[in-house]
């Protein structure tokens, strides 16, 4: 009855949303107005789907929906991060609820009442429904379970019933989307033209020769380029220009780091655990009362890593020895008592690649067993193990090579345990071994070991005091204070030694700061509260107050020669040199007497087996105009015209061309576009309906 637990241990969830609704709705008029501060002031507009305006209130219920299901799932409270997350859960749930019902109701799509009593309880149970309701024995889906949980309703407290009814809601929700998706994708079709041409493009092989000419061969000083042109290009092409909000910031930090004293403080704390961790009559209960570890008392089994900072320090470790204090990575000071130390259960280490033969027939079990055997072979004649794993095993250690990592002999199956414990050397089994799982390929990886310790752990970290932190706060506050305006906030920083850090092209929507996370509340107050040139409050961030000066802001849409520049600069240079590389080479009548122009830089090569479908050019990189190009050439010895692609100029010659023989049969190819195309479909029509709703996010000025 595991769903009827949940609901009934988390109704306390729900009464707490019902009650945040409660206090939205008491002091809605104060909280909730135009002109709150809660609300960034001005307005609770938080954005526009499809002409219609969201406002704070329906974004915050939607939110607390997307995090009641959350607390459903988890049973906590979700961090700040998982928060992030949820709010744009939220919002990507509020545009596809805009979007997608008027699609919905044009077509006439609706989930009737007999379907959705058939999705919850009927023949067709939702997968959702059958991952909660399993039978713990079996692992299957148990209908007594649906049973008693639909009946227990009937006597089930308001909110638990008003839980299932929104669950009910977000059901028939999503079979309704399933149905348009499953309209447009299943109407995909691929012509035989279409089947033709995919054809010919996996098929057709070019043999060319093929010179690359970077555009560094023309130094970057030899090129001159005015903002006028600069301009110009961005003019001409905007769609690749295309910008969100964006602020250009400068701050200067001022560090929140230990002093010595805080260090000496922290040193002289745990060298008196230490020494009464020495003392303790009770290891473990004295390790998880007095330390910051976040494992105070551990056992370390055979074959796990012990703790670096204890193995790089000491290279005899034994039983009732307090080690440290020592300094780790992590800023903390850590010692060490071996409790105990003795031969546990033995563990082993190995890989395997597993081949599922589980339900299958004699026959397809003997097919099986000879593919795995095929593959044992080609093992012992050099190919690498982990390479083979990924490339046939069935399991999910496949992605890791095959590693199981350390493990003891009642971990597994006895066939596998009996013959893996077995070995007296690492390295391959030369035979197969067969469980029930089907047949497995089996390295030694580390022989069985026994060795088993205990550890306490004391640990401290080493923070700032608050008198540390309160100077630095002192420091930031007078030098916020000092600066009126962005003159005087970069004077002051060059007076007092401070570096000035730029953040350019930050995003409305960011929550970093270069290198510095958590900056949230500096972002919101640049597209909030500050004005060009106005110098911020001291904002506190994890490990640094800062001080900010705002330099300028972007409105979305197309951006500014200021926001792009580098780029800019990059392309217009680029064409330029285009030109000038084109014109050195212009009258040559080979490649080769091309490449003597730039003998230093230019390269010539041949790929003699060039694809159609082809998008990287060996040796060059990625250059679709000039393969297309090669293709296009009619006869052998014929030199293509010079092309211009990102990564410098390319000629190319034709040696030969094989075109794709014709075949009588186009449909595998037809089956295969039409797959790819409606695997798509789902996601091309979300960007598509998205796109027509012209959705503009203002959450940047709330969160």
């Amino acid at each position: 009855m595991a769903l009827i637990k949940k609901i009934r241990q988390k109704t306390g969830l729900a009464i707490g949303v019902i009650a945040v609704g409660l206090i939205f709705f008491l002091v809605g008029g104060d909280i909730l107005s135009p002109n709150s501060t809660l609300l960034g002031g001005g307005s609770n507009k938080v954005g526009e789907i499809a002409g219609e305006s969201i406002s704070y209130e329906e974004y915050i219920q939607k939110i607390e929906e997307v995090k009641f299901q959350f607390q459903q799932n988890t049973g906590r409270t979700p961090s700040e991060n998982e928060m992030n997350s949820i709010r744009e859960q939220a919002w990507q749930a509020l545009v596809v609820d805009k979007v997608f019902d008027s699609q919905f109701e044009e077509l006439g799509l609706t989930v009737s009442d007999a379907e959705l009593v058939d999705m919850v309880q009927g023949k067709n149970i939702i997968a959702e429904l059958r991952q909660q309701l399993t039978n713990p024995q079996t692992g299957e889906f148990d209908r007594n379970q649906l049973v008693a949980f639909l009946q227990s309703l009937e006597d089930a407290e308001p909110e638990q019933r008003a839980f299932w009814a929104q669950q009910e809601r977000l059901f028939a929700d999503a079979r309704l989307r399933v149905k348009y998706d499953n309209l447009l994708s299943t109407s995909e079709y691929a012509t035989k033209a279409e089947g033709r041409m995919e054809h010919k493009m996996a098929n057709s092989v070019a043999d060319v020769d093929h010179l690359y000419i970077p555009f560094y061969v023309i130094p970057d000083t030899a090129v001159s380029v005015s903002d006028s042109e600069l301009r110009d290009y961005i003019s001409k092409n905007k769609d690749k220009f295309k910008v969100s909000n964006a602020a250009d910031l400068a701050y200067v930090s001022f560090p929140i780091n230990p002093s010595s004293e805080d260090s000496a403080a922290v040193i002289s704390e745990i060298r008196e655990l230490t020494e009464a961790l020495r003392n303790a009559e009770n290891d473990s209960v004295f390790a998880i009362r007095n330390s910051e570890a976040q494992r105070p008392f551990q056992t370390i089994l055979p074959g796990d890593q012990l703790p670096a900072s204890l193995t790089s320090n000491v290279d005899d470790i034994q039983e009732g020895e307090v080690y440290g204090p020592f300094l780790t990575n992590r800023s903390t000071y850590v010692s060490y008592k071996i409790t105990s130390k003795f031969d546990g259960t033995p563990r082993m280490r190995a890989a395997h690649i597993l081949f599922g033969a589980q339900g299958l027939s004699d026959d397809a079990k003997a097919e099986v067993k000879q593919n795995a055997e095929s593959v044992l072979k080609e093992i012992q004649e050099g190919l690498n193990f982990a390479t083979a794993a990924a490339q046939y095993g069935q399991d999910g250690t496949a992605q890791n090579g095959g590693d199981l990592g350390w493990f003891a002999k009642e971990d597994f199956v006895d066939e596998f345990a009996e013959v893996s414990f077995a070995q007296r050397n690492t390295g391959l089994i030369n035979r197969l071994v067969e469980t029930e799982y089907g047949f497995h390929i089996i390295s030694v990886t580390e022989l069985p070991k026994k060795e088993t310790y205990k550890i306490a752990t004391i640990e401290r970290e080493l923070i700032a005091s608050d008198a540390t932190r309160n100077d630095a706060y002192r420091k930031a506050d007078f030098f916020a204070a000092s600066a009126g305006n962005a003159s005087e906030f970069n004077a002051n920083a060059e007076k007092e030694g401070l570096r000035v850090i730029q953040a350019n092209n930050v995003d409305a929507f960011a929550r970093n700061l270069n290198n510095l996370t958590n900056a949230r509340e500096v972002i919101r107050w640049a597209f909030n509260d500050a004005s060009e040139g106005k110098v911020s409050d001291v904002f506190e961030l994890d490990n640094a107050f800062i001080v900010a000066t705002l330099k300028k802001r972007y409105e979305e849409g197309t951006a500014t020669l200021d926001q792009v520049r580098p780029q800019v600069l990059t392309q217009v240079r680029n064409e330029k040199k285009a030109k000038m590389i084109k014109d050195k080479i212009s009258g040559k009548s080979t490649l080769e007497e091309m490449r003597e122009v730039f003998a230093d830089d230019a390269s010539l090569d041949n790929t003699p087996d060039l694809k159609l479908s082809a998008s990287v050019l060996p040796g060059v990189g990625f250059a679709p105009s000039a393969i297309g190009a090669a293709f296009g050439l009619k006869e052998s010895g014929q030199i293509s015209k010079p092309i211009q692609e990102d990564v410098g100029i390319i000629v190319l010659k034709l040696n030969s061309i094989t075109p794709a023989t014709e075949v009588g049969d186009y449909s595998s190819f037809q089956r295969q576009l039409t797959l790819n195309s409606s695997q798509r479909t789902a996601y091309m029509i979300m960007m598509a309906l998205e796109d027509l709703a012209n959705v503009k996010d203002y959450r940047y000025k709330f969160f």
